[in-house]
């Protein structure tokens, strides 16, 4: 028998992938569920879920399928739902089991938050191989658990490897969506419909939108559209644009926009990005090599934002002001860094290196041969 027909013979690998809460932990998933399929298309991919979650929208839309699993969070205050928690995790944990053993599972891939725990439980409990992906430089809770017992971590952030588990574990890089294209600069400002701007400051506090970067460009944004050539692209988010539209007087160069449906041209057409530090923001600034000023938010579990931001700036990649710290100083910091070019460039050089395109790529060719392993 030769080898194509040994190969040909073996049943299709079957991978579970289970990540939730946000688009930060459901993305990168549906990226590493894409490339496996591109690998392997004879591979069958599902994912686990809550129908609370993000990524009972997303993950449909992506065209996979998904199965519900029961989960919920610990709430900080003492409240009468803690008390009800250990019922929902048993139910939650015998709704995962029984979807590894009926799904027959050769891989389960966990990328975080809370759904993703009982699965990957689940997978240990049958003796499945497990596969985990961390996107920020502090792994999250469900991660830590989970880099116990997994047989493969991989990580975008070397800060965040575990101790005891630095020979399981891979710098891979995050996941970023395929759509990042790299137009030019020029092809970027033209669709904007830029026509006489020297330098471009991108500002965004994400797609749902920050009030206090909303507030602080708000405040600065006449005195950034006074330097000649200044080109500003402000991306408010929707529940802030009608204020923010009837606050601030119209100016030529000033792209005010509820939404960026092309982050391509955005990013393109921008010297200088002024963003949350959130993992797949940080990702998408390192395949574009824009240098950056980072807000974390300090609204997040473990100040992870704020982590990822000081990694950055330790490799020279970006620098970082803290939100509470804007109304005072983003039109400084901002002014400064766009007068300084040699530094611009030195930024994007830095953060440039630290770009893993072919993340998605690596993860999936690593949970494929996972999947060859697993002892039936």
């Amino acid at each position: 028998m030769t080898n194509s027909s040994i190969i040909s013979s073996r049943r299709a690998p079957r991978i579970l992938l289970s990540g939730g809460g946000t688009g930060g932990h459901v993305y990168p998933a549906v990226s590493i569920a894409d490339a496996v399929r591109e690998i392997e298309p004879r591979a069958v991919v599902e994912f686990a879920g809550s129908r609370t979650g993000i990524e009972w929208r997303l993950v449909p839309e992506s065209g996979y399928a998904i199965h519900h699993v029961t989960v919920r969070g610990l709430e900080r205050k003492l409240t009468a739902r803690n008390l009800a928690l250990p019922f929902v995790l048993a139910r939650g944990f015998k709704e995962a089991r029984d979807l590894v053993q009926h799904f027959d599972a050769d891989v389960v891939v966990g990328t975080g938050g809370y759904v993703a725990l009982p699965v990957l439980l689940a997978a240990r409990n049958l003796h499945r191989r497990i596969a985990i992906q961390e996107q920020n430089a502090f792994m999250g809770l469900t991660n830590r658990i989970a880099s116990r017992f997994a047989d493969q971590i991989h990580l975008a952030f070397s800060e965040a490897t575990p101790k005891r588990q630095a020979m399981r574990t891979r710098i891979t890089g995050n996941p970023v969506r395929a759509s990042l294209s790299k137009p030019g600069k020029n092809e970027a400002r033209v669709h904007f419909k830029f026509t006489d701007v020297e330098r471009v400051v991108f500002m965004t506090g994400g797609s749902m939108g920050s009030q206090a970067m909303n507030e602080a460009m708000a405040a600065v944004v006449r005195r950034l559209l006074a330097k000649k050539g200044t080109g500003v692209i402000w991306q408010t988010g929707a529940r802030y644009y009608e204020r923010f539209k009837t606050a601030v007087p119209d100016h030529p160069n000033l792209r005010l926009l509820e939404y960026v449906n092309r982050m391509d041209m955005a990013y393109a057409a921008a010297d200088l990005v002024v963003c949350r530090s959130g993992a797949s923001t940080c990702s998408e600034l390192m395949l574009t090599g824009k240098p950056a000023l980072l807000v974390p938010s300090p609204n997040v579990a473990e100040d992870h934002q704020t982590k990822n931001a000081e990694s950055l700036v330790r490799a020279g990649a970006a620098e970082m002001i803290s939100e509470s710290s804007l109304l005072d100083n983003l039109q400084k910091t901002v002014e400064t860094l766009l007068q300084r070019q040699a530094k611009l460039e030195r930024m994007s050089n830095a953060i440039r290196e630290l770009a893993r395109p072919d993340a998605s790529k690596e993860i999936a060719e690593d949970v494929l041969g996972l999947a060859r392993t697993r002892i039936r």
